[in-house]
């Protein structure tokens, strides 16, 4: 099996894993999975173990899942992760963290196995404040590129030339040059989940409520997402929004 192949132990539940590992890395779908992992873990986590969360969630929730942990002299590290599956595949993710600096400084080593770029952003939370901004950025990015490409797609353009003479100039990005082209093709393999995008700019609604913040490019895209997911398109890529821009 591959723990043989890896030579590496398998912990049959949390509250194993918790005394035996001195860090600990967790990604799950939804706030209470983290608070549950989290608390599981600290039934017996070792003082200065350190927990890490690369979920998505609310930066209360990563709050919370730290006082949990510091009851036990552990640290956790809120460290939300962008860059897609392709950023998966390459070690390439970019990981931005809230807590405890020299926390992180101690883990840098393990956390380069996945990420090319770390930034510590400050206090618990701050990772995943980052990370809402990242997701609400994605949405408008999400909005543009389908429309524009829906647009050139109507006008009867060669899309394929379209997305290599785009890709080159000021409106190039990252979604255009990974997603354009299936895109335009009528494929939407995640990538990332859209049901799970719908998850996360929730998150962010209810974060800006508190602000009083504006993020109304946010809240149209859930209602689109919400239309393609009662459509049954939820664990298409995110770039199943075309499918609305065509018609």
């Amino acid at each position: 099996n591959l723990s043989a192949k890896l030579n590496v132990a398998v912990c049959t539940s949390s509250q194993q894993l918790g005394k035996q590992a001195d860090v600990i890395m967790i990604c799950v779908s939804a706030d209470k999975d983290v608070l549950e992992m989290v608390s599981a873990v600290a039934d017996t986590v070792s003082p200065g173990a350190v927990v890490i969360d690369t979920s998505t969630v609310s930066n209360e929730t990563a709050k919370e899942a730290a006082a949990i942990l510091s009851k036990k002299q552990a640290a956790f590290l809120d460290a939300p992760v962008s860059g897609g599956v392709e950023g998966a595949k390459n070690a390439s993710l970019a990981m931005m963290v809230g807590g405890n600096k020299e926390a992180l400084d101690s883990v840098r080593p393990v956390l380069g196995a996945i990420s090319s770029r770390i930034v510590h952003m400050g206090e618990t939370g701050s990772g995943q404040t980052t990370k809402a901004v990242n997701q609400i950025m994605a949405a408008g990015i999400n909005q543009a590129v389908t429309e524009a490409l829906a647009f050139g797609q109507v006008q009867g353009l060669a899309m394929d030339k379209v997305i290599e003479a785009v890709s080159g100039g000021a409106a190039g990005n990252w979604f255009l040059k990974h997603r354009g082209a299936g895109m335009t093709n009528g494929l939407f393999e995640p990538g990332f989940k859209l049901s799970l995008h719908h998850k996360d700019l929730i998150i962010c609604q209810h974060m800006a409520q508190h602000t009083k913040a504006s993020i109304d490019l946010a809240a149209k895209t859930v209602s689109d997402y919400k239309r393609l997911m009662d459509q049954g398109f939820g664990d298409e890529d995110i770039s199943a929004l075309y499918r609305l821009k065509l018609k």
